[in-house]
């Protein structure tokens, strides 16, 4: 997005493998003593474990790969923790980083490994109604099709995927007209035509891998949602996807005629990086970068190599690709995600189906109170303030024991949200932990309350359960899932998402996602505070 002056002066590194300090990178070993190189990465990046582990054989360094969103891995990098547990960092880009003060002072040197632009993929079928299979269209015809209604999409939260951040960045700056990096105001002008555009996405995610798998799983009947015309993500995703002829219908992949912003997944060490790890960054970006690793990259993952010898198939090879401006200031990235969330994206409508029995008693109940106040605008690290209930979200928090609670329902206005984040605030105060666990009894109550017929229009809506032990009380799992089949269609299509915690059922909890369409959260190495805060890109 924006990648101007800012973003060279404070990143400096694409240039080479240069230290931030202006000393030279240790000069490549090749393989010596075996040594582990500890990474904070994006999870896309998992695909990459093949590769990795032959470069352990050619090296002799284990790339370690532990797994963090977008803003949460520029929390870690800028308050300082990432570099106490890792040795580098490994996203799809730097770009917010870059626009970070106090994330700079931690970063040494980074050398981009490979590319994939963020494009989009549609059924083919609806590329040639739409005229798009024989001319690219641009990104204000694309958006005009969505407010029209002529197809439907989906597409990550920009505040907890790069996908999502690059697309909204990409689509503002085409549509703004700006012809530069785009500024505040920009964001308040184009506002008005993002809105229309994404009441045409009905499909959203946390992950680009999730929204893929989404995809497929609608497209083939295997979730209740129902099938999305197209999808917002990387390239390398795409064409992933239609490798894998899972798909009824193939993908065509459109790189919209004014511009895209591309991923290029720079491996960065961090300043605070021993001796011995700056030695084996150095000894894993050589092989790396290295011809036969490119192609190796590129052959397992489709992501373009940044290798120029390395020579492109088709469709690679003949896609026109013209890199849009990223903001060269973190306020319009700011005002652009907070106009996202609380303007221009369709609202969200969200139960809280809460565990509140007597097994939660102490340091869990604490634990769900510091969660859900967090999300009331207690929490002010970088991933709260994205992660904060939003402008028009229906909020119902539903506690249960050995029986169901009355539910509290706020809805939070579009101007002040002070008054209705504080009646949040207290009724989450107000949880007490006593009695059995009534489980199934809850979600069914749940859905009761969701009554509503969802629709393409209206929010976004979704199930959040979170119980710390197995159901003691009232309806079982067989009986819920005589209910949900009983249920209309359009409730049905209702996500849960589970979290797992204590010592809840982790295989009830797997078949209730699966079930309803959702996705199963861990809190048993994750505080609560981290994994509500993760479960918000799904919402």
């Amino acid at each position: 997005m924006r990648r101007l002056a800012v973003l060279m002066a404070a990143v400096a590194l694409a240039a080479g493998c240069t230290s931030s300090s202006g000393d030279p990178a240790p000069a490549a070993s090749g393989k010596s003593s075996p040594t582990t190189l500890r990474v904070l990465a994006g999870s896309e990046l998992e695909d990459l474990k093949p590769i990795l582990d032959d470069l352990r054989t050619e090296t002799g360094v284990t790339v370690q790969l532990d797994y963090a969103g977008t803003l949460d891995g520029a929390q870690a990098v800028a308050d300082g923790s990432a570099g106490k547990k890792y040795d580098a960092v490994w996203f799809s880009s730097n770009r917010y980083l870059g626009l970070l003060p106090e994330a700079r002072t931690h970063l040494r040197t980074q050398e981009k490994i490979m590319t994939s632009p963020v494009v989009l993929g549609v059924k083919r079928s609806v590329a040639q109604r739409l005229g798009w299979s024989s001319k690219a269209p641009s990104w204000a015809q694309i958006a005009e099709a969505a407010a029209a209604r002529k197809f439907s999409f989906g597409m990550t939260d920009p505040s907890a995927s790069n996908t999502g951040f690059s697309a909204l960045v990409g689509v503002a700056a085409a549509l703004s007209g700006a012809g530069d990096a785009l500024t505040t105001a920009d964001v308040t002008k184009v506002g008005p035509r993002l809105k229309t555009m994404f009441a045409g996405q009905t499909l959203t995610a946390g992950s680009s891998g999730w929204l893929a798998d989404a995809y497929v799983k609608r497209a083939t009947g295997k979730s209740p949602g129902a099938p999305v015309d197209g999808l917002i993500n990387y390239e390398s995703v795409l064409l992933s996807l239609n490798a894998t002829a899972k798909l009824p219908e193939p993908l065509t992949l459109i790189y919209p005629s004014d511009g895209v912003v591309t991923a290029d997944y720079p491996l960065t060490l961090l300043d605070s990086a021993s001796p011995s790890a700056r030695d084996a960054f150095t000894r894993v970006v050589t092989d790396l970068r290295s011809a036969e690793r490119q192609k190796a990259i590129l052959d397992a993952t489709r992501r373009r190599p940044i290798e120029p010898t390395v020579p492109l198939p088709e469709p690679l090879k003949s896609a026109q690709l013209i890199e849009l401006p990223f903001p060269a200031r973190r306020d319009a990235v700011d005002a652009l995600l907070s106009a996202y969330q609380n303007e221009i994206r369709r609202p969200s409508r969200t139960v809280y189906v809460l565990d509140t029995s007597g097994s939660m008693k102490g340091e869990r109940i604490n634990g769900l109170r510091a969660a859900l106040t967090g999300l009331t605008g207690a929490d002010t690290t970088l991933t709260g303030r994205f992660a904060r209930f939003r402008a028009r979200e229906e909020v119902t928090l539903l506690a249960f024991s050995s029986s169901v609670k009355a539910p509290v329902t706020v809805t939070v206005p579009a101007g002040d949200p002070d008054a209705a984040l504080a009646r949040i605030r207290s009724a989450v105060s107000a949880l007490k932990a006593d009695g059995g666990t009534a489980v199934y009894g809850a979600l069914d109550r749940a859905y009761d309350l969701l009554r509503t017929s969802p629709t393409t229009d209206g929010p976004v809506t979704s199930i959040v359960l979170m119980t710390d032990g197995e159901n003691t009380s009232g309806p079982k799992l067989d009986d819920f899932r005589t209910s949900f089949a009983g249920y209309p269609a359009a409730q049905r299509t209702i996500p849960v998402y589970p979290v797992l915690f204590g010592e809840s059922r982790e295989s009830e909890m797997n078949q209730i996602a699966t079930l309803t369409g959702g996705r199963t959260f861990d809190a048993h190495t994750d505080s609560l505070t981290t994994v509500f805060k993760e479960i918000r890109g799904y919402q």
